[in-house]
């Protein structure tokens, strides 16, 4: 089930019942076939100007559902609509021209980058790529790219290994921005990052989305990251999502018991959030997306689990205008102020 866009105009981009399965046979060194669950069933929307954080452990299914948005891997089922047009049937030329809307910063500057080529040339290829500009147009337009994302001009002839982290992700944004996208992946964007390097990215993205109208998909495992730039919050675990609201009505009051182990996990100075801190750790790893538990997948680690969450797999349901949880008993979490009974083993889910 989709959640809903914000906008009465219609969602900028829309997920439908995203999933995205891979051959695990090579990796688990067994033979037969083997499915690995990377995405199962994903589905949210973002408006125009908005930013989804999209936050969870490693392993979930979060930079896959990106990179699946992006065409880079391939998607097994669902739909992705982006400014009206179906991503996932477009080819050729179509497609071509729907990537201009759609880019990515990722998560390693040192890795994301071509150490061969020339800062001046990273920015500027695709301007070559879908033949923007040429000459001392492409010229001229590096530059004020450059000096956008905060590079001087000097920095053009250098290499990335010449630069600093934080320096390599401001070419990385620089690139994204050359073909005026209206929506930016951005995949785990800082998180490679000194934390003051981190806040300087940060502001600068928030910078731009207010200067160029840009929509963001945050994906991070960072809960004080998301917190400071989404406008809503989804929150993923073992390849499907677990509850979606607006981030100061999801920080504020959790229902889902997953959400609010990784919510216990992130510090905070909100004291009321932290008076519903669970104080021990969840037992138990998170589940493997070849053999996914029957049921709710978080039932084996979740305090709140009964039979029915062993074999009925929650929906995702809208239980609050704007509030959408997949949990048979958000009630009790609704009804005890956020916090699980005190019987319950309790505590952060480690998030890496």
């Amino acid at each position: 089930m989709t959640v809903p866009a914000r906008s009465a105009e219609g969602p900028l981009l829309d997920v439908r019942d995203l999933v995205v399965h891979f051959d695990a046979r090579a990796a688990m060194f067994r033979r037969g076939r083997q499915t690995a669950r990377a995405v199962d069933g994903v589905s949210f929307s973002v408006d125009a100007g908005e930013t989804l954080g999209l936050v969870g452990e490693s392993g979930c299914g979060k930079s896959t559902t990106g990179r699946a948005l992006l065409k880079l891997v391939k998607p097994t089922a669902g739909s992705v609509s982006f400014q009206g047009e179906d991503l996932l049937a477009t080819r050729g030329r179509d497609l071509k021209r729907l990537r201009r809307g759609l880019q990515a910063v990722f998560q390693d500057p040192y890795d994301s980058l071509n150490p061969r080529m020339r800062i001046r040339d990273i920015v500027g290829e695709p301007l070559i790529i879908h033949g923007l500009a040429t000459g001392a147009t492409r010229r001229r337009q590096i530059l004020e790219l450059m000096e956008r994302v905060g590079l001087s001009e000097d920095l053009a002839n250098r290499l990335p290994a010449e630069l600093s982290g934080g320096q390599r992700q401001r070419v990385g944004i620089a690139r994204a921005l050359a073909v005026n996208p209206s929506f930016i992946v951005c995949d785990e964007a800082v998180s490679a990052l000194d934390v003051s390097v981190q806040a300087q990215v940060l502001n600068l993205l928030r910078r731009l989305q207010q200067d160029l109208g840009l929509s963001y998909l945050f994906i991070s495992h960072d809960l004080s990251v998301v917190r400071h730039v989404s406008d809503r919050v989804a929150v993923m675990y073992a390849g499907k999502l677990a509850e979606s609201a607006s981030s100061e009505v999801l920080y504020a009051r959790p229902y889902h018991p997953y959400t609010l182990s990784i919510l216990a996990a992130a510090p905070v100075a909100d004291p009321d959030v932290e008076r519903r801190r669970p104080d021990e750790p969840v037992t138990g790893e998170a589940p493997s997306p070849v053999h996914p538990p029957s049921g709710c997948r978080f039932h084996p680690r979740c305090p709140l689990a009964q039979d029915r969450c062993r074999t009925e797999e929650p929906e995702l349901v809208e239980v609050e205008p704007g509030r959408w949880t997949a949990c048979h008993f958000w009630r009790t979490l609704k009804d005890g102020g956020g916090t699980t009974p005190a019987s319950a083993p309790r505590a952060p889910v480690k998030v890496s």
